[in-house]
Formats: C-alpha cells, sequence, structure tokens
C-alpha cells in the first residue's frame, strides 16, 4: 500500500459526491457508494493546507488581490509540465470555467447560432448553450479500433450547414478520457480556420494525462483566434469550492471586451483563500500532483485486469486522461432500465449515468476514480457478485 493510498483511506465521506441529499435526489437513494460527481476523496496536497491554514491562522480577512502572483503562477506551471510559453496580458480572469463559457457563447455569437460539441461529451456543456438560446449541433465521437475519435468528415458536414460559429472543445475529453493529439488539434483548427469560426476549448483536466500520452493544448496551435479555458487547480489538485476560472485570449480586440464585461461585472476578483490557495498550489503541489497520477495509473491497471479475468462483459476504454473511466455495458444484454437496477438496486452504486453526456450512451456509465483502491476493489466486487446473483 502506497502512502498516497494509506492518506485516503483515512479521508472522511465528507464531499459532495457522498452527500445524502444530492445522492437522494440524483439516485433515488441516499444508501450508495458513490463514484459519480467528479471530485476526489483525496486529501489536498500540505502546502495548500498550510498556506489556507496561514490564513485562518492570521485571523484577518481584509482586501487581498495578488492577480499577478496567481498569473505568474500558471505560467510557470504549464512552461514546465506542457512546454507551453504564455503571456500575462492575455489572461482574464473569472469565477469558473462554465461562466466563461457561458460568457463566450453569448458574447462571441447571436441568439440562434449553432455551437458544436462532441458527444458524448460533459453534460453542462449543452445546459449552457440551451440556457443562451443558441442551437446544439451534435458531432458525435466515433468508436474506431476499440478507441473513441473525431469523425471529421460529419464534422465538415455540420459546419456547412448548420451556421456554427463555436466548436466547444473538451481537452482532455470529459468522460471518455481522451488526450487529443497534436494531428487531430491541428486537423480541427485547419476546418475551423476554413469555415471562419473560433474554438474555445475547455482544459481544465489537462493536468491529469497518464504516462505515454502528451496534453496538447489548443494554444500549441499557431492560429490565435481560438481560446482556451486554462481552467483552474479545481480538477487537478481536488479544489472544487476555492478555485477561480482563467480565460488565455490571445486575440486583443476579444480579450478586451470579455475583460471589460468581466470586470464591469466585478468577476475577476477571487477571494484569498483562492488566491493563495492557487498560487500554493501551482508553486508547491507539482509532486502531489505526481503522486496522484502514478496512484490512479496504479487503479486504472487493476480495473483493467480485474474486468478482463472476471467481468469481460463490461468494456473500459483507453484512459489518457482525466480521473474517470468510461465503461461500456452493452454486453450484458441489459436495456438502460435493468442497468441502472443493477447499479442502484443490487450492487448499491452511483456512477454517473452515460445518457447524461449523450443520448446514444445510455448502456455506458462513467465512473470517478479519484478514491482509495479498496473502495474501487470493492465497488467491482459488488457490481460482479450484484449480476452473477440476478433474477
Amino acid at each position: 500500500m502506497s502512502s498516497f493510498d494509506i492518506k485516503k483511506e483515512n479521508v472522511e465521506h465528507r464531499f459532495a459526491k457522498h452527500n445524502p441529499h444530492m445522492l437522494k435526489n440524483m439516485f433515488g437513494s441516499d444508501d450508495l457508494t458513490p463514484f459519480w460527481i467528479a471530485d476526489m476523496d483525496f486529501p489536498i496536497a500540505e502546502p495548500i493546507t498550510k498556506e489556507l491554514q496561514r490564513l485562518v491562522d492570521r485571523g484577518v480577512y481584509a482586501y487581498e488581490f495578488a492577480a499577478d502572483s496567481v498569473f505568474n503562477a500558471i505560467i510557470d506551471w504549464n512552461n514546465d509540465r506542457h512546454a507551453l510559453a504564455l503571456e500575462r496580458q492575455s489572461f482574464v480572469q473569472i469565477t469558473g470555467v462554465l461562466t466563461g463559457i457561458s460568457l463566450l457563447i453569448r458574447e462571441l455569437t447571436q441568439v440562434g447560432d449553432g455551437i458544436l460539441i462532441q458527444t458524448p461529451v460533459y453534460h453542462q456543456f449543452p445546459r449552457l448553450i440551451k440556457a443562451s438560446n443558441r442551437r446544439i449541433v451534435r458531432n458525435p465521437l466515433r468508436i474506431v479500433e476499440g478507441e473513441y475519435r473525431m469523425d471529421f468528415i460529419d464534422l465538415e458536414k455540420k459546419l456547412q450547414s448548420e451556421n456554427v460559429k463555436i466548436i466547444l472543445l473538451c481537452n482532455p475529453h470529459n468522460p471518455i478520457g481522451r488526450v487529443w493529439n497534436q494531428e487531430e488539434l491541428q486537423q480541427l483548427v485547419a476546418l475551423a480556420e476554413a469555415y471562419e469560426l473560433r474554438i474555445i476549448s475547455d482544459e481544465i483536466h489537462a493536468d491529469i494525462i497518464y504516462p505515454g500520452h502528451k496534453f496538447n493544448s489548443i494554444l500549441s496551435m499557431p492560429e490565435s483566434r481560438h481560446i482556451a479555458l486554462l481552467g483552474s487547480p479545481a480538477k487537478t489538485f481536488g479544489m472544487q469550492s476555492i478555485a477561480n476560472g482563467y480565460l488565455y485570449i490571445r486575440e486583443e480586440t476579444i480579450r478586451k471586451h470579455i475583460k471589460d464585461i468581466v470586470e464591469g461585472m466585478y468577476l475577476d476578483h477571487g477571494n484569498a483563500f483562492t488566491t493563495f490557495g492557487t498560487i500554493a498550489a501551482y508553486q508547491h503541489g507539482g509532486p502531489w500532483v505526481d503522486e496522484l497520477i502514478a496512484y490512479l495509473g496504479e487503479t486504472i491497471q487493476w480495473i483493467r485486469s480485474y474486468l478482463h479475468k472476471e467481468f469481460p462483459m463490461i468494456k473500459m476504454y483507453p484512459v489518457e486522461g482525466t480521473y474517470q473511466i468510461w465503461l461500456d455495458f452493452r454486453e450484458m444484454n441489459l436495456d438502460s432500465e435493468e442497468l441502472n437496477s443493477l447499479l442502484i438496486d443490487k450492487a448499491r452504486l452511483a456512477l454517473t449515468p452515460g445518457s447524461w453526456f449523450g443520448k446514444e450512451s445510455s448502456l455506458f456509465m462513467r465512473m470517478n476514480i479519484a478514491s482509495p483502491l479498496s473502495s474501487i476493489q470493492q465497488a467491482f466486487e459488488q457490481l460482479k457478485q450484484a449480476y452473477d446473483g440476478r433474477v
């Protein structure tokens, strides 16, 4: 058992996905082991805790801003981790990634314009598009040789006929765990340029990348029209409730327009906990992230081996990034109601329904694996026992 595992074994189930009211509301029962919402059951990195404790011990919560220090920490992190050279003046701080997506959709498009998403994809994307009175244009990903790939033929057809103004990219992709490679991004950017539209890239999971894969930001493309949501420390460091979001916009005219709106609505200020927690995370949290990725990699290997030996009718797609796995239950010959009953009523597990990410995925489930390996192992044993004992 690794030291990381020991730390996780001592964590009380106190986070959002364990909230009994949320479980009851989402799944109809609060007596479930939850692996659904994308937060972690791990204590955050010690340097972050120490910095937050310093603020508490100080006992003073006056006005305190340190935007330059935050941006410098993000710049250094991305340069060290991803060889991505960023400039201070291109950042716009916002309250969160979803806020940034909504704002960009509303300011860069008109009511009725098409916003293209690649399903199955993060379920908040279509919600934000609908709320903005824009049209959802779906470009379903294809399963080819056991992995998800972009369907560029369908994509170009949609760009020709659906008045698409923005491609909303998820990289790494939630829920399937793909990390889009340089060739895929180059082809995507080439189409965006040909049809004179922008790509907005949600890169909040960029730091959870497994060996053998490399994160490629949309910002690694030479074209300046495209916008990255560099995310926040939320997913990387388990700081969902104390994190801001950050836009990176190279195009000066658009950046000034968005920045004026953000400043005019006073959305560009974090509190002291968010600010100094973020700085501590990016400056001192690297070893913790490395340990996290190594531990999650071992968990993925265990799941892959278990499914191969004990439960081959469940397919797990290759996991290149994020701490989510995408499970395919189609070979179990159950309909969606039977699958939900197996998981919830019999196995007592709460996974995120695939239908949240696209109606074509009703026999898929997303599972959050950012939990102790012992909990993951118990979950699969419960599922196997429930399946073997079904009537």
